[in-house]
């Protein structure tokens, strides 16, 4: 009981920093699109860190210490991670919703819905697997849940701010931006909560947990933040940003964890 609770308040707290995130949105801030790649470069490199140190890494040790072979640990991380990744490319082939630049994707409903709630849903797909990270690494260790929990509220500050500018830019009121982004801050209490609660009905299942919460993240990065950073001509920027983000997001993991 003890790790779901933590488990589902490390998810609270991030929810809570994607929300205050978009304070200065709701407050008239504005950003360019400069900043906001690199601020989404950074975001990317929290991910990739938290992924490999604090996920693939532990999810690959779990394994041999339960099996009493590395081979059969590189094959569960192997095959959890693919897992993580196909999930994601499954909700997003599923799920109808709208990215600012590309446009609608997903299931054939998608003209139906109003165009905001494609919008919640997009970034909903995004934030379902931080949470689903911060609950695992809650269910595997806690000072490995801190250390993910407070590298992914980190980058979910900037993030919460891109996605309020986002929408304003979109055209919607100031107020609904706030509020649309603040909900989908709501999703990853919900897959943090679904992540601890897996890890803790059979220690059998941590190391495929922690690697499924990795793999639905490197899709995440590869599919949608790598290419929007790089789609306005802020590469450099973005790159480093990214590196910003990893280095941090490593030195929280060796500290912390």
């Amino acid at each position: 009981m003890q790790d779901i609770i933590y488990g589902l308040g490390g998810g609270l707290v991030a929810a809570a920093a994607t929300t205050a995130g978009a304070v200065p949105a709701l407050i008239g801030k504005k950003m360019s699109q400069r900043t906001s790649d690199t601020m989404l470069g950074f975001a990317a490199g929290v991910m990739l860190s938290a992924a490999y140190f604090s996920l693939i890494l532990p999810g690959i040790e779990a394994a041999e210490e339960q099996h009493g072979s590395v081979w059969i640990a590189a094959a569960i991380a192997a095959i959890g991670i693919a897992l993580g990744a196909g999930f994601v490319a499954w909700l997003n082939q599923a799920i109808p919703h709208e990215h600012f630049q590309t446009g609608p994707e997903g299931g054939a409903d998608s003209a139906a819905l109003a165009r905001i709630w494609l919008f919640v849903l997009a970034i909903a797909i995004h934030n379902f697997p931080e949470g689903l990270s911060i609950g695992v690494a809650f269910g595997a260790d806690h000072a490995k849940g801190f250390s993910v929990m407070t590298g992914i509220s980190l980058q979910d500050i900037p993030e919460g701010l891109a996605v309020a500018v986002a929408l304003i830019g979109q055209g919607y009121s100031r107020t609904k931006a706030f509020v649309v982004t603040m909900l989908t801050g709501l999703v990853e209490p919900v897959g943090s909560l679904l992540g601890v609660v897996a890890v803790s009905i059979s220690a059998e299942l941590l190391p495929w947990g922690l690697t499924f919460a990795a793999g639905a993240m490197l899709y995440i990065i590869s599919h949608e933040i790598v290419p929007e950073t790089h789609r306005n001509g802020h590469q450099n920027r973005a790159t480093l940003g990214l590196l910003f983000g990893l280095i941090l997001m490593m030195f929280l993991d060796v500290t912390l964890g």
